[in-house]
């Protein structure tokens, strides 16, 4: 019974210092113009899982940056749906999964020291206007070669492809991007996602379009390490973030919020599985 205790305590004081080196939440200016998001009540107690978001320096010329900011103060790419779409997708997560997720979003710059590596979890939105310096890929590296998961999505095209792939090459200069099969375990943790389709943004119930910049064909791909586990899942034309962003928007089609989402817990539930 002591040694059962005292395990206990060792558990409990491990977690306690996890969550002690961990940098406090702050909210950012978003890439979109919000002011009817609410901060969730106890929103920052801690939780076993955090929509972790990465923070990053765009490229010179990219697109949907209509004025030139610090990306360090938020405002730039990295916020791109954010964060109605990071606390939606926590709400859908917990109700259709077990796992205990914090109710608010976490932006994590990698130049930050170690914060990087007390979320093992970590979204990337608009991955096209990336331009990571290599510094902060040897740092995203390392984070996922000691067990982090990298999701990427919301890029289009071969332009915003070749800008994502060169950030990867920075990252795993010799790991290839693959195209995921069909019975993958990603697909198979909490939902049968056999049957997937492109997801467009909200952009095409206004556009009549669904896909942009030439980016036609959806693409569900990944980077493995060498145990043979996803470390890096990304969705290449297709736009997951608008699907949590307007899933409570009459305008936005439901059954493109619905495959977006359980791919986006799937994706949790394999990551913190795998």
């Amino acid at each position: 019974m002591r040694r059962a205790l005292w395990l206990g305590s060792a558990v409990l004081a491990a977690i306690g210092c996890l969550h002690a080196f961990q940098r406090p939440w702050r909210l950012f200016e978003s890439l979109e113009p919000y002011d009817d998001v609410p901060i969730p009540v106890g929103g920052d107690h801690p939780a076993d899982w955090t929509f972790a978001r990465l923070m990053y320096p765009s490229t010179p010329y990219a697109r949907f940056e209509f004025r030139r900011g610090d990306w360090r103060e938020g405002g730039t790419s990295w916020t791109e749906d954010y964060p109605r779409a990071d606390r939606h997708f926590v709400v859908a997560l917990r109700r259709l999964s077990r796992v205990d997720a914090r109710a608010i979003e976490q932006p994590v710059n990698p130049d930050d020291v170690d914060d990087i590596y007390n979320w093992p979890w970590l979204y990337v939105g608009l991955p096209g206007n990336w331009n990571l310096t290599d510094a902060q890929a040897a740092k995203i590296r390392d984070y996922v070669l000691r067990g982090g998961f990298l999701m990427a999505e919301d890029f289009w095209g071969p332009q915003e492809w070749q800008d994502f792939e060169s950030g990867m090459k920075k990252i795993f200069p010799e790991r290839d991007i693959v195209e995921l099969d069909d019975d993958s375990a990603i697909f198979h943790g909490v939902f049968d996602l056999s049957g997937r389709y492109q997801i467009p943004g909200q952009w095409a119930t206004r556009r009549g379009t669904m896909n942009r910049d030439g980016g036609i064909v959806p693409h569900w791909q990944g980077v493995f390490d060498d145990q043979g586990r996803v470390v890096v899942a990304i969705c290449f034309n297709s736009d997951l973030g608008d699907s949590w962003e307007f899933a409570d928007e009459p305008t936005y089609p439901e059954k493109y919020s619905a495959l977006g989402i359980r791919m986006g817990v799937n994706y949790v539930v394999y990551a913190l599985t795998h």
